[in-house]
């Protein structure tokens, strides 16, 4: 095929042929001929074309009826109709019939070249459209929430039985699950799949400005507000909206979304009218939001205003069977990325290695594990020397690892403690004591700990972390 593209030239005019024929295929076209509106049906069932130059008059099929059954067999086709008797009637019936446009006979061969080369770049256009489409599907479906396990499989097909609704849904599970990989996959089976998908992490903006932020301004809201500004919910209208770690959300927002999701309406800061919205909101959190509830720390109503579908995704140790083909559609990747050709055949001693850690941080401590193992394999396997020590020699690791800490060995369970307070102290020495390992290196400090890099900048900003002079 040419460079520049197809054209099918369907004309009952031997002469119009010629001319068209001579004229695109100068301009680096691949022009192929069609007698009748029968053939050029058939000639484009046999494969597509860039661009349809059809007749409007010809005997048997006529050029509308074969524009009607072209867009059947392809709804996206460019179909250009050129008659000798246009009228505004003509060209209306065309358009109406889906013709990307209309020329009439006598033509200039520059207005020929130019609606063809327009035409090409429609169908361009539109096939990049889809080839991301499909790109974004093969990522959800063939990313981290690969899953052969009865327990993914089941999340699978109530993603399949949920995805057409709008009924808000709460992912929940440990960090590093997949849990906004679950969310898109939602979106991307709706029908909102072609308007916008907006995440919004809670953690990552501070609390002054969330309510700007979700809601939008007015021009002198408040100082700083030098123009107006949309909401991340007024930017998802139509779409998805999904609320990552809203668990976190501040108490006084809880009741501002509570009232979106009820009433479907919110008001800008600065603004006294209400904008209504369309918006489907999923929500995800790696705490237990019902104990949160009994702590007084998230409002009771909200909970379950979120939680009306709930899926809850098992952390990788619970789903062992998952890791090989996981571990395998990584290395694809990295291959990719890097210029490698590390088989995806794992050795009985590396996938035994892999299968009996633990997994703290879930999926997305496997992605970074074989990420590095494809960047440092020697030659083109795996092998256990690519493993960190922790997962090539666990041993080794636990004769190292000193006794309980201290200050938890010295709690007095026995008169009560606050569980979660104790783990955040723990959560916030872990992190400090990274941070310090790496010398504050933020990307290392987060492979220390088998999290994503934007997850422990997040915490270290809830916790308020700051360097040691």
């Amino acid at each position: 095929m040419a460079k520049k593209g197809s054209v099918l030239v369907v004309d009952d005019e031997e002469v119009m042929r010629d001319v068209l024929e001579t004229l695109l295929s100068a301009e680096g076209y691949r022009v192929e001929l069609a007698k009748t509106g029968e053939e050029g049906v058939e000639a484009y069932a046999r494969r597509p074309y860039d661009v349809v130059l059809l007749d409007v008059s010809m005997p048997g099929m006529g050029g509308l009826r074969a524009l009607e059954e072209i867009l059947k067999l392809d709804a996206e086709a460019v179909v250009v109709m050129i008659t000798a008797y246009a009228t505004f009637d003509t060209a209306i019936a065309a358009w109406e019939r889906g013709a990307f446009g209309c020329i009439r006979k006598p033509f200039q061969n520059e207005q020929i070249a130019q609606t063809v080369a327009a035409g090409v770049r429609r169908r361009r256009k539109e096939e990049e459209r889809q080839a991301l489409r499909r790109a974004m599907s093969r990522e959800v479906d063939r990313g981290a929430i690969i899953g052969r396990s009865e327990a993914m499989q089941a999340i699978f097909r109530l993603v399949d039985q949920v995805a057409a609704a709008r009924s808000t849904v709460l992912i929940t599970g440990e960090s590093g699950t997949g849990k906004e990989l679950i969310a898109k996959a939602i979106h991307e089976q709706s029908p909102r799949a072609s308007k916008p998908f907006v995440v919004v992490n809670s953690l990552n903006i501070p609390s002054e400005l969330l309510e700007s932020e979700l809601f939008g301004h007015t021009k002198g809201a408040f100082t700083g507000a030098i123009a107006a500004k949309k909401g991340l919910f007024e930017v998802a209208d139509g779409g998805t909206i999904f609320l990552d770690e809203i668990g976190d959300l501040p108490f006084e927002m809880q009741a501002k979304l509570l009232r979106v999701i009820q009433e479907r309406e919110f008001t800008p800061l600065g603004d006294t009218a209400p904008r209504r919205v369309d918006v489907r909101i999923i929500a995800a959190t790696n705490i237990d939001l019902r104990e949160a509830v009994r702590q007084g720390q998230f409002r009771e109503d909200l909970y379950y205003r979120l939680a009306v579908v709930p899926i809850e995704l098992p952390p990788l140790r619970e789903r062992r069977e998952d890791i090989l083909p996981l571990a395998q559609h990584f290395i694809r990747k990295y291959n990719t990325e890097n210029g490698r050709r590390v088989s995806e055949q794992i050795s009985p001693e590396v996938l035994a290695r892999l299968e009996n850690y633990s997994w703290p941080g879930n999926v997305r401590e496997l992605e970074n594990v074989i990420e590095r193992a494809v960047v440092i394999a020697p030659g083109d396997e795996l092998t256990v020397e690519c493993l960190p020590p922790e997962i090539s020699d666990p041993q080794r690791i636990i004769h190292r690892t000193p006794a309980p800490n201290a200050a938890a060995a010295a709690l007095d369970v026995g008169r009560g403690i606050n569980f979660y307070d104790e783990v955040r102290r723990f959560e916030m020495d872990l992190i400090r004591r990274a941070l310090e390992q790496t010398n504050w290196h933020q990307s290392r400090a987060a492979r220390l700990l088998g999290m994503n890099a934007t997850t422990l900048n997040s915490k270290i900003k809830a916790y308020n972390l700051q360097q040691r002079p």
